[in-house]
């Protein structure tokens, strides 16, 4: 492997294209910073290389190895990563919903997960801010948690009709629901057209009319002098005599750079950020960067995301539209005569076929597969989905850590283990049986529950205590001033929601931080 040594020390390095890393190059390459940015994956152009094709547009999601294990084993790739400029905002379905205050207070408010060192008033004006810089569709009024709307842009419609079909079923049953509020356009906005319900967001949005840092973000830090190196692999970050940050390191093309910066900032996701710091382990961090807490991968978390399909006498046919268009929160907190804390939204989540069959070939009541598999997916057309977002806890022994597998850069293979806890298998019961009344109250006869996750977080709390996290509230670690970590790794609890706008407004904070108290 040959050498190649950046001679040029920049302001920042961001490890990371996706939702967080294409928020922090427009604000401080805007804020006139020198800015470098390192994606693993390729630029795509979403005209030519995206495509309404389930299988091939699976290269979205993160394409190495990674080795679990736990009692719950977690599905890795498509559903909850990014590979390449825009990272999982390419095919995220859009839906843009943001924490409730409880979400932050977890600890003192239900005695369950840990505080945040902040509140919902300290993401207020940043979820407002990226809301109106990406054009969020939603209802004018949303009627739970602190924001009630309304949104920049009004809520879509037409909906699709499995969306029409939650409605009835949660209306029949005196359970609200509103339009999803959504990361899609509505209407026209900066040269960019409105949804025209194609459906295939998750397969990448051709038109763009659907909302990611590649076509958002990444092109306007650029226009103001950021550089961003594709198919670049990070391995390693390095740090100086006095402990702090100076360079990364990082293979493009079988040559590896190094580039020199005066702040590193970690945004490759909830697996690869603490991968990365764990790798970077040398004799001054001998458990690895930002680490001496030992909280470095612990108290990973996903989403539990069981889907329950319902066969109906009249065609529902799931691909069409925006997969998801009709939401509720009413069972969103804490509520102890259900058993368990905390709770969960519940999305009416359109799907394509090839996701029919790999979901229903899971069900949790018994395998279907022959036979049963293709007389099912003759009538896929008949088929209504109800999908659950549901809050998990943190747990410690839920983590990243590395295995003695090594890849093709001959790093360490990351290893994810993850169990769900006696509450989180609680609300789980609970949302399915909600999601089986309210398919049954439209008129559908529930067949299949398909157990799943979706999203992953943690990895890298942030807290006050440096004993028992690994950031402070903006993201800088305790350990190493000028390495910063801007993910999803930074959250201290999953909330019941989506976490993409909350991502992106946390970075959206730590950049302003970054400017007006560290450079």
């Amino acid at each position: 492997m040959k050498w190649n040594t950046q001679s040029e020390t920049v302001d920042v390095v961001i490890i990371g294209a996706g939702a967080a890393g294409g928020v922090l190059a427009q604000e401080l390459s805007e804020a006139g910073l020198q800015v470098v940015v390192l994606e693993a994956g390729p630029l795509r152009d979403p005209q030519k290389d995206f495509a309404s094709d389930e299988l091939s547009m699976q290269c979205l999601g993160w394409q190495d190895t990674r080795l679990v294990d736990g009692r719950h084993p977690l599905t890795m790739g498509h559903n909850n990563s990014g590979w390449g400029v825009g990272g999982g905002t390419q095919h995220f379905t859009g839906v843009f919903l943001r924490f409730h205050e409880s979400d932050f207070k977890t600890r003192s408010i239900d005695g369950v997960g840990e505080d945040w060192p902040i509140h919902y008033k300290d993401l207020e004006p940043y979820y407002s801010r990226i809301e109106k810089e990406i054009a969020v569709s939603g209802p004018r009024h949303f009627p739970w948690g602190n924001f009630r709307g309304p949104y920049p842009y009004p809520e879509r419609d037409p909906l699709s009709p499995n969306a029409y079909l939650f409605q009835r079923g949660c209306e029949s049953l005196g359970i609200r629901s509103v339009t999803a509020p959504l990361a899609i356009l509505s209407a026209p906005f900066e040269g960019r057209p409105p949804c025209i319900n194609r459906g295939f967001c998750q397969q990448g949005c051709m038109p763009n009319a659907k909302f990611s840092t590649l076509i958002q973000h990444i092109p306007k830090a650029v226009q103001a002098g950021a550089t961003v190196f594709t198919d670049s692999r990070v391995t390693q970050i390095e740090t100086g005599p006095d402990g702090m940050a100076t360079a990364v390191l990082f293979v493009k093309k079988g040559v590896e750079y190094r580039q020199k910066s005066k702040l590193v900032i970690v945004s490759a996701y909830a697996v690869e950020t603490p991968r990365l710091l764990l790798n970077s382990a040398n004799s001054r961090h001998p458990d690895g960067l930002a680490n001496s807490s030992g909280w470095v991968g612990k108290a990973l978390m996903t989403h539990s995301s069981h889907d329950v399909y319902a066969k109906f006498e009249e065609e529902v046919r799931l691909y069409k539209g925006t997969p998801v268009l009709a939401t509720t929160q009413e069972f969103y907190e804490t509520d102890r005569s259900r058993g368990f804390a905390r709770g969960y939204s519940l999305h009416a989540h359109g799907t394509r076929p090839l996701a029919f069959a790999q979901g229903i070939v899971k069900t949790s009541k018994s395998p279907v597969w022959g036979t049963p598999l293709r007389e099912a997916m003759l009538d896929y057309n008949f088929y209504g989905r109800t999908t659950l977002v549901g809050e998990v806890l943190p747990q410690e022994h839920n983590c990243v850590t590395l295995s003695g597998e090594k890849d093709t850069f001959g790093l360490p293979r990351a290893k994810v283990s993850f169990s769900f806890g006696e509450n989180d298998i609680k609300l789980i019961e609970h949302a399915v049986s909600n999601m089986k009344s309210i398919l049954q109250a439209a008129g559908g006869t529930p067949e299949f529950v398909v157990p799943d996750t979706a999203h992953l977080m943690g990895g890298c709390r942030m807290g006050n205590d440096p004993s028992r996290s690994v950031t402070n509230s903006f993201g800088q670690t305790h350990d190493i001033p000028n390495l910063f970590v801007c993910d999803a790794s930074l959250f201290v609890t999953s909330s019941g929601v989506n976490p993409t706008n909350t991502v992106m407004a946390l970075a959206a904070r730590t950049a302003d931080y970054i400017v007006s108290e560290i450079i």
